[in-house]
């Protein structure tokens, strides 16, 4: 990680959410509703606050959807998970329930969050933080010695979590709480199990700004191992979700449809192009899974992978399977349960969940809202999108604008007629950069012409 300063310019990113609409603070009768409920919360009879869970998320984090415990069981594992039941504090028409329709999910900036719901629902009365009891949808999913499902049990319970954990602890000493110790063994299996399906998982380092000091800096994040391990428990229950839907033809699913034959033929070649061994027959997702994501030429192959996961949707189940009804990147039929508190969908899925489940009919709040939710679903999608693009896009801009006419050292990612796309390694810059008869995966020096914070555009050139 690398941090850059810059004098006499700041980085305002409350002009950036005036720029792209983004909501500002909630109405008073959301705050009031959200007062309410946060004190006359019902919880639910089934006691399994007992169950010793933990949470596992970024250090700092308040807004905790998820509470995990991992024990053996018999010959297998069996995995609870807790879930925030955000049903608990909504009522459907009320004005949180408005208020969250219209945003769809929490928006996250470097400097604050712009939350779904009210924080002392999101941050405090919902949330799974350690030594409260709170309402929740408790998945118990067994799974047997290689990691696939046996059998789901679900239904709602009062939980209390015993501990708040970050990544950095877990990965540290996974063995820091008996809920995770199994965690890494339990992933492992997982990730065996995905390979199998031929899951297109890419792990691309991720661009993440973070504030540091008087200033900010921009870096290349790739995901720890435990985080990995984490998202695997995710995945597990929003596969089981899918499934629950699929079997009773009612449901909402995110979805993905495989990748077109002329998208593989492509990334074929530019693995040839790239010296990349593509052995004949090899699913890309298994391609992509060997390569070493600190070699140039197996980063650049990854990126442009990209285009072999297009046309994510959600997709409503209503009887017969629907002609796309998979998750591609994931290798099976998936859908959101596991992060209500930050996305709208997952309110929804987990109440259809619960009574398809318990065999009682799916709430009338829940089919009225059905037929809506892709489009508001996409919506929000469209809107976390171009806020953490506009965010990244500004803040390299800002970064760079001191030092137009400096040469660097890039990556050449992608190139056509028009010249390149390339990285910086420092700061973690992608850009566009001009010039004729650029070689994808080679380095090339080039100047900075242009770093423009107002337009958030960078622009280089190849040096002669």
């Amino acid at each position: 990680m690398s941090s850059h300063r810059v004098a006499g310019v700041p980085l305002d990113f409350a002009a950036l959410r005036s720029e792209l609409a983004v909501a500002g603070d909630f109405a008073s009768d959301v705050l009031a509703e959200a007062d309410r409920a946060a004190a006359s919360v019902e919880l639910p009879d089934l006691d399994a606050t007992d169950l010793p869970l933990v949470t596992v998320d970024p250090a700092g984090s308040r807004d905790l959807d998820q509470a995990v415990h991992i024990a053996v069981e018999g010959d297998g594992y069996l995995v609870s998970y807790a879930i925030a039941d955000t049903a608990a504090f909504v009522a459907a028409g009320s004005p949180i329930d408005r208020e969250a329709n219209r945003r769809g999910e929490t928006l996250y900036f470097p400097d604050l969050r712009v939350p779904l719901h009210p924080p002392v629902l999101s941050e405090n009365a919902a949330s799974l933080l350690p030594d409260q009891v709170r309402p929740a949808v408790l998945w118990r999913i067994t799974l047997d010695d290689v990691g696939e499902v046996r059998g789901v049990d679900l239904r709602r319970a009062r939980v209390r979590s015993r501990a708040q954990l970050d990544y950095g602890t877990v990965q540290r000493d996974p063995a820091v709480a008996d809920a995770v110790a199994l965690l890494p063994e339990v992933g492992r299996l997982r990730f065996a199990l995905a390979r199998e399906r031929h899951a297109i998982n890419l792990d691309l380092p991720a661009q993440e700004v973070e504030h540091d000091g008087d200033g900010w800096q921009l870096r290349a994040r790739a995901p720890l191992p435990v985080e990995s391990w984490n998202a695997e428990i995710s995945l597990l229950t929003g596969m089981c979700a899918a499934r629950l839907m699929l079997d009773h033809g009612h449901g909402i699913l995110r979805t993905v449809p495989p990748p077109h034959p002329d998208a593989i033929r492509a990334l074929c070649r530019a693995a040839a192009a790239l010296g990349v061994d593509w052995p004949a027959g090899t699913a890309p997702g298994d391609v992509l899974a060997r390569l070493d994501r600190t070699d140039p030429r197996h980063i650049v192959l990854i990126e442009h992978a990209t285009v072999l996961l297009r046309g994510a949707a959600y997709t409503v189940v209503d009887g017969a399977a629907p002609a796309v009804y998979s998750h591609a990147g994931i290798g099976a039929p998936y859908t959101h349960v596991t992060a209500p508190l930050r996305r709208l969908v997952d309110r929804y899925a987990s109440e259809l969940c619960l009574a398809l489940h318990a065999g009682t009919p799916v709430p009338a709040w829940v089919d009225w809202a059905l037929p809506s939710l892709p489009g508001t679903m996409r919506a929000g999608d469209q809107r976390a999108h171009a806020a953490d693009r506009a965010v990244v896009d500004m803040t390299e801009a800002w970064l760079l604008h001191e030092r137009v006419g400096e040469l660097f050292d890039v990556l050449v990612i992608d190139a056509d007629d028009d010249g390149a796309a390339v990285t910086l390694d420092v700061p973690a810059v992608r850009a566009h950069c001009q010039g004729a008869h650029l070689e994808v995966g080679s380095r090339i020096r080039a100047e900075l012409v242009r770093a423009d914070i107002a337009t958030r555009s960078v622009l280089f050139t190849a040096a002669s």
